[in-house]
């Protein structure tokens, strides 16, 4: 996959990273986050494809690794629950 950048605001600063999104069989990490070319930080998806911070390299503030973790969750697909009936959907016409 191509590496892709997300700005956010953070206080009265906006920070551009770039996202780099690697294999994630064998490592515990998969999203690589760079700011200005270098290595600052990485998440890693749970079951739902939420993301969580793996590693803070830089010690960026949580709260901005939240709403970076935030963006980028919209741009990656999640799973359904488990406790989610399909059968619901066929028998709408039902309730």
């Amino acid at each position: 996959m191509e590496n892709y950048a997300i700005s956010v605001r953070y206080g009265e600063n906006i920070h551009d990273f770039e996202i780099g999104e690697y294999l994630h069989h064998n490592e515990r990490c998969k999203y690589r986050i760079y700011e200005n070319g270098a290595y600052v930080a990485s998440f890693e998806p749970d079951a739902q494809n939420y993301l969580h911070i793996c590693q803070n390299v830089s010690g960026l503030d949580e709260d901005l690794l939240y709403r970076l973790a935030e963006q980028i969750e919209v741009l990656i697909p999640h799973f359904r629950g488990t406790e989610f009936d399909d059968n619901a959907l066929e028998n709408k016409d039902l309730l």
